[in-house]
């Protein structure tokens, strides 16, 4: 996006990043939003390919359903792809595309929120903290907003939890090693529920996308900050990779970004693993 200045106000920018010794030609353009590509060989844990913001920790927002479908499994609350099956409530409040019955599959497929919610208020407080703990995801913080009592159905929203695109490559090849500490069931089932794409030269991509926004000063929404993640791993000719990309947009009319995120990846995999 471009940026117009008035001429006062530039020349009076400039004229202040030349007091301050900074490169008029710098002091002119538009500060950078961040945006992170990191790619993982799955078997040595070998940078492939990293640009951009990796180290810096955002909300996950849906890309959590990845870790939340392995504690899902490994706790009994989900059986296999379609069981539990459960039916929309009036109380859950979600968006009228969600408002329907939903099972493990349509809840990744379709990234369903209340769904999530389920799972972690049958956890409880303390199983889904020791959960996020020993699987060491991020900041590992699932409290909640402070004083408002909402871990369970808000931590991995605009809230406590946080996770670099770093950190989130390094947690899905720890989950396809099999070095978390839950059962082959719940390795097994969760693999078998995250969406799957075709790329070109023979690539297939699982992996889940993750919407939302950059806090504003006030903590609430910056809409004009939309946030997208697609985080997973991919497969072509015996090769295994694991992934983590993030963006974040400079316009509302960008969102939802998670599925331009993923798109955009997709199609430039290929030639990534070519270079």
């Amino acid at each position: 996006m471009t940026i117009l200045l008035r001429p006062r106000l530039l020349l009076g920018l400039l004229a202040v990043a030349g007091w301050l010794g900074i490169s008029p030609a710098v002091a002119a353009q538009p500060a950078k939003v961040p945006e992170c590509t990191v790619i993982l060989d799955a078997a040595t844990g070998k940078t492939l390919h990293r640009e951009g913001t990796c180290s810096e920790r955002f909300n996950p927002f849906s890309t959590f359903k990845l870790p939340l479908a392995l504690i899902g499994y490994d706790a009994g609350i989900l059986q296999d792809e379609h069981t539990p099956s459960w039916d929309y409530k009036p109380q859950f409040k979600a968006v009228k595309r969600d408002q329907k019955t939903v099972d493990p599959t349509i809840w990744e497929k379709d990234s369903i929120l209340w769904f999530s919610r389920q799972i972690t208020r049958r956890l409880g407080e303390k199983r889904f903290a020791g959960y996020v703990s020993k699987f060491g995801y991020g900041n590992a913080d699932v409290s909640g907003d402070p004083g408002k009592n909402n871990g369970l159905t808000d931590a991995w929203l605009l809230s406590s939890l946080k996770i670099s695109p770093d950190e989130q490559a390094d947690f899905v090849r720890r989950m396809l090693a099999g070095q978390l500490p839950v059962s082959d069931k719940a390795y097994a089932m969760t693999k078998s529920i995250i969406p799957q794409f075709e790329a070109k030269d023979g690539w297939v991509v699982h992996g889940k996308t993750g919407s939302g926004w950059l806090p504003g000063k006030d903590g609430k929404p910056n809409r004009n900050r939309p946030l997208g993640w697609f985080v997973g791993w991919a497969e072509a000719n015996g090769r295994q990779i694991v992934f983590a990309r993030m963006q974040v947009g400079t316009d509302k009319a960008e969102s939802p970004k998670g599925h331009k995120v993923r798109d955009r990846f997709i199609e430039e995999l290929p030639g990534l693993m070519r270079q």
